[in-house]
């Protein structure tokens, strides 16, 4: 299957922002994107007219690596979405806001996404006393969300959820820290979610 390897700073940077895809680095004073702002290559710092078509592609591609998804994946979200109740672009996001990794990354149970898919990867995650080890898995309102006990004295782990802590969740979720465990209170909202993400240009592109 295709995978970036890279530097996944340089992604960051491409996109104009950060996406959180190192963990406490992307919250210190070493992140690239603070240090030169601009987009990698020797043609980075140059100014340039961006198209309509341009704008939608980069907020797609900004999306979509913030997730970690390839571009068949992301795909066939949007398809999900376009056929599901309500508003096609806010159904999207909250279909990746409930992806198993994402929710384990908000968590705490791993200090990025990356990490967290791979906690969910080797089974150290159970949701509702289950053990699911697909990053893609769809969690629902009222699931709970927990560490496997083979995995609770993991030190990544422990750091990880002690800064999420730090930080602060998203209101429609809970967290037990001391028991390595948290709830799904309700599914999330637009109002919930990023507010620096434009999804409507996304729903305009595939829409073409």
């Amino acid at each position: 299957m295709a995978k970036y390897t890279g530097p996944s700073c340089r992604l960051c940077r491409r996109e104009g922002g950060k996406l959180f895809l190192k963990g406490e680095k992307c919250f210190s004073d070493k992140c690239p994107v603070s240090i030169r702002a601009y987009a990698p290559g020797q043609h980075g710092q140059r100014r340039s007219r961006v198209s309509e078509y341009g704008t939608q592609l980069r907020e797609k591609q900004k999306i979509r690596r913030i997730y970690g998804l390839l571009e068949g994946q992301f795909r066939r979200y949007f398809e999900r979405a376009s056929q599901a109740r309500g508003v096609t672009g806010e159904s999207l996001l909250r279909f990746l806001e409930l992806r198993l990794d994402n929710i384990a990354y908000r968590m705490g149970f791993g200090a990025s996404r990356a990490e967290a898919r791979q906690v969910v990867r080797h089974g150290h995650i159970l949701v509702n006393g289950r053990r699911v080890d697909i990053p893609s898995y769809q969690v629902r309102a009222g699931d709970e969300v927990s560490v496997a006990e083979s995995a609770r004295a993991h030190a990544r782990i422990i750091a990880a959820v002690e800064a999420a802590v730090s930080r602060g969740l998203p209101d429609w979720m809970s967290l037990d820290a001391k028991a390595l465990k948290g709830t799904i209170k309700a599914v999330p909202v637009r109002e919930d979610m990023a507010p620096d993400l434009n999804e409507q240009v996304v729903v305009e592109l595939y829409s073409k």
